[in-house]
């Protein structure tokens, strides 16, 4: 038996952007390197497109610009915040069914990366 279909997880992986993002004074005033990691679960897709049209899939150009322009918007304090902004727009994308987002502060301590991972929707 032949499968003609499969589970499509759209991942984004080592975004490096710059974000306002911090309650710390310098935090406030200055944005800092951030990184972003992105899964979205698109669902049951055919293994092979309907045909070869950027038109009917999720672009993943689009997907890149939505997480750098909901992180840079404006300053929030916490990263709990700006992950939780970021989930709920990318779950609003036509047929993401979930999505796993990390943003790692990159730069907050010298020892170490400061993360924080959410799971939202259908795994």
């Amino acid at each position: 038996m032949t499968s003609t279909s499969g589970q499509q997880i759209l991942t984004l992986t080592g975004l490096r952007f710059d974000a306002s993002l911090g309650i710390l004074a310098h935090e406030k005033q200055e944005p800092q390197p951030i990184q972003v990691d992105a899964e979205l679960n698109l669902g049951p897709q055919p293994l092979a497109p309907r045909d070869d049209d950027i038109l009917h899939v999720l672009d993943y150009r689009k997907v890149r610009q939505i997480i750098i322009d909901e992180c840079t918007s404006e300053h929030v304090n916490l990263l709990e915040s700006l992950i939780g902004k970021l989930a709920q727009r990318l779950l609003q994308l036509p047929g993401v069914r979930g999505v796993r987002v990390k943003i790692a502060k990159l730069e907050i301590f010298d020892d170490c990366e400061v993360a924080i991972r959410i799971e939202t929707g259908q795994w």
